[in-house]
């Protein structure tokens, strides 16, 4: 008998769903946890947990939230607590490319599970308005100045994990655009030249400060996002898997910190896959359930050196991530292969023949006991 951890443990789904549930506001935020702040682009990536869980009501309130929330120029501050920015910490004073454009990727994720067209026409304003802002941030060589100061004026140099997501973002923005027949043909020449820059002009990114390479998403998000695809990703998640992971327990945050993250090694997990290392990305992940408390959070993250869960908080995007990564693992939403493939076709048809969408919760927990 074997005595392989399981995937998806008995319940996983339910108690990650309802711990996000248990953080989000009255008004549709999702902050990190209890009392701290919400950013966007995790507000978005818990968001997508609950769409994954069947729990579309309250996914759908936190696209409200957003397009509540939405500046006149189509983005967002980097940080807002109980319904206003905040401005207790640098973040309030800044508004982040990749953080604006991630809504793009929720909302095409949400669509892709729920299948109502309305949902798109309904949010089509913020996602347009959104990559629009992000779009007059791309320099002649292709890549995307990281962020606005409060005054608007763009904050100068490129990130490599920021420009990768963004990358994605567009994606999901073209195939909204082409399903509801508004085609962007400017936002796939912009793709095209952030992806070349990704791949081929290190030198446009970390120019004005230390290079962020120490951080294990630099190493894999140009393969999560598409921007590095085929032989080139496998090459690119060899090279420093040694650096980053540590067996047993995960994928490190920074390559000079005895730190696995719970996150990161979710991501990591669907970038395995993406590359075709279906083995490595299950392994990867089947130790991560670990580190779920009895209220369905997870913690952040792990100090194996002193054997200690740090920080000791239970982020609603952590568990957002675990439920992406199981997805994309188990097949369990036509929206499971959203970060281990590209399609730019506009089209749901080809997802919607990979995996039926399971209504009912119940349905969802039958993977459970799968090995």
């Amino acid at each position: 008998m074997s005595t392989e951890l399981p995937l998806l443990p008995e319940g996983f789904i339910r108690s990650s769903a309802d711990y996000i549930l248990s953080q989000q506001q009255p008004d549709g935020c999702i902050p990190w946890f209890e009392g701290h702040y919400a950013d966007p682009w995790d507000h978005v990536e818990a968001a997508m947990g609950l769409s994954i869980a069947g729990e579309f009501a309250a996914a759908e309130r936190a696209y409200g939230w957003l397009a509540g929330k939405q500046l006149q120029d189509g983005s967002w501050w980097a940080a807002y607590r109980d319904g206003e920015i905040d401005t207790s910490s640098q973040a309030g004073e800044r508004r982040e490319s990749n953080f604006v454009a991630y809504v793009a990727t929720g909302v095409w994720h949400h669509f892709l599970i729920r299948r109502e067209q309305a949902f798109l026409e309904r949010h089509w304003p913020m996602v347009e308005a959104a990559l629009e802002f992000v779009l007059k941030l791309q320099s002649p060589d292709g890549e995307i100045q990281w962020a606005v100061d409060k005054s608007g004026v763009p904050m100068e140099d490129a990130l490599i994990t920021g420009c990768a997501s963004i990358f994605k973002s567009l994606e999901c923005g073209i195939n909204i655009a082409a399903v509801l027949g508004r085609p962007k043909p400017r936002w796939m020449d912009a793709r095209e030249r952030l992806g070349s820059a990704l791949r081929d002009k290190p030198h446009r990114f970390d120019r004005t400060w230390e290079s962020k390479d120490r951080f294990s998403m630099d190493w894999f998000y140009p393969v999560l996002t598409g921007a590095v695809a085929g032989d080139a990703a496998k090459f690119r998640l060899h090279k420093k898997w040694g650096e980053f992971v540590v067996a047993g327990l995960g994928c490190r945050c920074v390559n000079d910190e005895p730190w696995v993250t719970v996150a990161e090694s979710c991501e990591l997990t669907m970038a395995l896959l993406a590359a075709g290392e279906t083995g490595k990305a299950r392994t990867l992940y089947r130790g991560l359930h670990r580190w779920q408390d009895k209220d369905g959070g997870y913690w952040t993250g792990y100090v194996y050196r002193d054997r200690a869960i740090w920080p000791e908080e239970k982020t609603t995007w952590t568990v957002g991530a675990m439920l992406l990564a199981a997805d994309a693992l188990a097949g369990l939403t036509p929206a499971s292969r959203l970060f281990t493939s590209v399609s730019l076709t506009g089209s749901t048809s080809e997802t919607a023949q990979d995996t039926e969408r399971l209504d009912q919760l119940d349905q969802l927990e039958l993977t459970g006991s799968q090995r």
